[in-house]
């Protein structure tokens, strides 16, 4: 019996290397692959006798966090796999909350990422260790998520962190707008909604806050 993987990713370049990774385990068959979470979603809709999907979390149109709470509503039995580029801890957390069975980073070895797909399918949860330590420290201290006061002062909205990815750049606010599709006077709103939220009086320090923090 193959293993039917479905892979999920923006990048054509990576999902080409995750599917060589897995070129080399007989039992395992990758069924399709997709550009973003809306894709998917049209192929599970068409046939979704799919055991597993690795799942990336940054796409446009529908992120790697939104699809899997869809797909494990849909489809309970499907395990899902994040698979990414960055250990942050927002997004371990959310891809934990959307019901992800397992976390690993992009470079991992062909090795361990068949071992992950296998434990995962036999009901463990598949983290890579760098990973598995920062959710146990989310879990011992929950600053922002329990806490509702420090939750305030630092959860910024999915716009808001774009604005702050794009600022950290070094964008000025007109490319900013353009590339947000928002106009100059709804970035800097943004913008000063970032610096009370984060209580920072500049660009730089708004900058090395929201990395000390993991946001971007």
């Amino acid at each position: 019996m193959k293993i039917k993987i479905a892979i999920v990713d923006d990048n054509s370049f990576l999902i080409s290397a995750i599917k060589e990774k897995l070129s080399f385990f007989e039992d395992i068959s990758i069924k399709h692959s997709s550009f973003n979470g809306s894709d998917l979603l049209t192929k599970l809709e068409e046939n979704h006798n799919i055991d597993l999907v690795l799942m990336d979390i940054e796409m446009p149109v529908l992120n790697g966090i939104e699809t899997t709470q869809i797909v494990k509503q849909k489809y309970p039995q499907i395990k899902i796999i994040m698979l990414t580029a960055f250990d942050n801890d927002e997004n371990i957390f959310n891809a934990i909350k959307a019901g992800a069975d397992g976390y690993l980073l992009k470079e991992i070895n062909p090795e361990d990422l068949y071992n992950g797909i296998i434990d995962t399918l036999n009901g463990g949860a598949a983290m890579n260790p760098s990973i598995a330590l920062k959710t146990l420290k989310l879990l011992r201290n929950p600053i922002n998520i329990d806490n509702k006061k420090d939750q305030e002062v630092i959860s910024l909205s999915k716009r808001e962190v774009e604005v702050l990815e794009q600022l950290s750049k070094g964008l000025s606010y007109t490319i900013i707008a353009d590339n947000l599709f928002l106009s100059p006077s709804t970035v800097r709103k943004h913008i000063e909604n970032i610096y009370k939220k984060l209580q920072v009086h500049s660009k730089i320090e708004a900058v090395q806050k929201a990395k000390d923090h993991n946001i971007i």
